[in-house]
């Protein structure tokens, strides 16, 4: 597949921790997790990562990704509208649902600066520049835009769908941005250093390959997992003391 420089920069720009949705605010259990001793160095909080990825990630969150991304490219809103309501069913604690609207809240602020013009830009730039108004040119039912703001995975896979980013595509820059604000909150929290960091990124690009393949064999109604010990450490984590992150 040959990208060009506007697909290549879009991926950049949507896996960026630069991208303001708060991403980095969250460690999504791992906090707790080293306060009950289960993450203490390198080695654990790679086994921490990794298990969280593959485990639950591509077992679950994924597979409705790309079923999101899918409905979105085919405009089946209904359908979308369903697998919003399923994706925030899933949220198993108060602060993990907290998270999911919150960073979907913040995205879907963004949308508008994402709309496709005709040439290629975005509706901004292609309103700045006289080409007319694209106020919504997808004809995302406001409705439905409320309810993608209750859940970062379907609002992000929507967002994607809109640029018309592959899915494969997008779905690796999803992975990576939560991979990437989980090695942050670790060298934080347990505390590591930057080379370790860079070795649990190295790490995880084999990680990352496998999770986007378990996604893609997954069909959607086998998708789930039962993460039973994360689901306690963050219940838990909603009361712990000194915390340095919000989930």
């Amino acid at each position: 597949m040959r990208w060009s420089v506007s697909s290549l920069v879009d991926a950049m720009h949507l896996g960026s921790t630069g991208l303001p949705v708060g991403g980095f605010a969250y460690s999504q259990g791992l906090e707790q997790a080293h306060e009950d001793g289960l993450i203490s160095d390198r080695d654990s909080a790679a086994h921490w990562i990794r298990d969280a990825l593959i485990l639950v990630l591509a077992r679950q969150d994924l597979p409705y990704w790309l079923a999101c991304h899918a409905a979105a490219r085919q405009r089946s809103w209904n359908e979308l509208d369903d697998l919003v309501q399923e994706l925030v069913a899933l949220r198993e604690t108060a602060e993990l649902r907290i998270e999911s609207a919150q960073m979907g809240y913040s995205i879907m602020q963004l949308f508008h600066q994402w709309w496709p013009a005709p040439d290629g830009r975005t509706a901004d730039a292609f309103n700045a520049s006289g080409g007319g108004a694209l106020e919504n040119p997808c004809e995302l039912p406001d409705a439905l835009q409320r309810k993608l703001a209750c859940n970062y995975t379907a609002a992000h896979a929507t967002l994607c769908a809109i640029r018309t980013m592959p899915a494969t595509v997008g779905l690796t820059v999803y992975v990576w941005s939560w991979l990437e604000a989980q090695v942050m909150a670790a060298l934080k929290i347990v505390p590591l250093g930057q080379r370790d960091g860079q070795w649990l990124l190295h790490q995880a690009r084999q990680w990352i390959e496998q999770s986007v393949q378990i996604a893609r064999e997954t069909p959607l109604a086998q998708a789930g997992s039962a993460p039973f010990g994360l689901a306690i450490l963050s219940a838990r984590h909603e009361t712990q003391y000194t915390r340095l992150f919000r989930s």
